[in-house]
């Protein structure tokens, strides 16, 4: 799957061609796909494809093609505050734009099983932090948790998710397996017979399935013997926000939102006064707006201020 829409020069026509072929329909999620620039998880050498609506692959990295993506994240329907788990979370892209989904008190736990891939992720996501959230920024942003291990030795009573998306083929005899970490009314979606599927939990014993598109992915990894003798894979604790993050979280929204206020009654020209109020990087002198804003604020995930230097 890959190649239904047109190369873009950067990540904002890339998304723009999404848009024409309406893979990208809410303009919640469209915003998330551009705050995100997608050659940012390429290695260098690689970057000159980062923006071709199709899959990469280079030793144990992978990303699968946009317009996958950006179905997947429309058809999650992911609403703030709800938990999300990515089975096979590589490098990390798809974990970022979801996290600008979630918002500040959602829960975003990704697991990958190559421990280099792991590595590659929180660098990245470091950089991503660095590179968009400077101290006078304002995130509303729920950062990924990355975890080393295979998927198949998540102990499936410890915990569930609202929204889950598994990023390689699920061979049949494990279908049960994954629909049993869904919340009740939570939505799942996995690469399952050649087609991409959505599963909706129900209730505690019934679920509901469709099929999305026709798809091509290499299979999940199963659990080997020596994985089988390891105690199961404990993701990590969602614990509640401090009274103290929450009372920073608010003053740091309310003086961002001042300031915004100032900078926009400057006498000053439209790129420039554009650049203060989202202090965005661009490519080639191009700065796009989307509608509703963005207020950026630094993420304390599950109660823990996490700050990057």
């Amino acid at each position: 799957m890959g190649g239904v829409v047109s190369s873009g020069e950067d990540n904002d026509e890339l998304i723009d061609n999404l848009k024409k072929v309406d893979y990208l329909r809410t303009p919640s999620v469209e915003k998330a796909f551009r705050s995100v620039d997608r050659g940012h998880y390429y290695l260098e050498e690689y970057q000159e494809n980062a923006y071709c609506d199709m899959a990469w692959k280079q030793g144990n990295l992978h990303i699968s093609a946009a317009c996958i993506y950006a179905e997947v994240a429309e058809r999650l329907m992911i609403q703030p505050g709800q938990s999300f788990l990515n089975i096979g979370s590589g490098t990390g892209y798809l974990s970022t734009v979801i996290g600008n989904l979630l918002g500040p008190f959602g829960v975003n736990h990704g697991i990958e099983l190559h421990l280099d891939v792991v590595e590659y992720a929180k660098s990245k996501l470091k950089e991503y932090l660095i590179m968009y959230c400077n101290d006078e920024d304002i995130i509303d942003f729920c950062n990924p948790i990355f975890v080393h291990g295979n998927c198949f030795r998540i102990n499936p009573s410890a915990r569930r998710y609202d929204r889950i998306y598994v990023g390689a083929a699920c061979p049949e005899e494990s279908y049960d397996f994954f629909k049993q970490l869904l919340n009740i009314n939570g939505y799942l979606i996995m690469p399952f017979n050649d087609k991409l599927i959505r599963v909706r939990r129900l209730d505690e014993n019934n679920w509901e399935c469709e099929e999305m598109l026709d798809v091509a992915f290499l299979p999940l990894i199963p659990a080997s013997a020596n994985d089988n003798d390891l105690p199961h894979i404990q993701m990590p604790a969602c614990k509640p926000h401090s009274l103290r993050s929450l009372c920073r979280r608010t003053i740091r929204k309310a003086l961002g939102k001042n300031i915004l206020n100032k900078i926009k009654e400057l006498d000053l020209p439209p790129t420039l006064k554009n650049y203060l109020c989202y202090n965005r990087n661009t490519r080639k002198d191009r700065i796009r707006t989307i509608s509703g804003g963005s207020d950026l604020d630094r993420n304390e995930s599950n109660g823990n201020d996490q700050l990057v230097k």
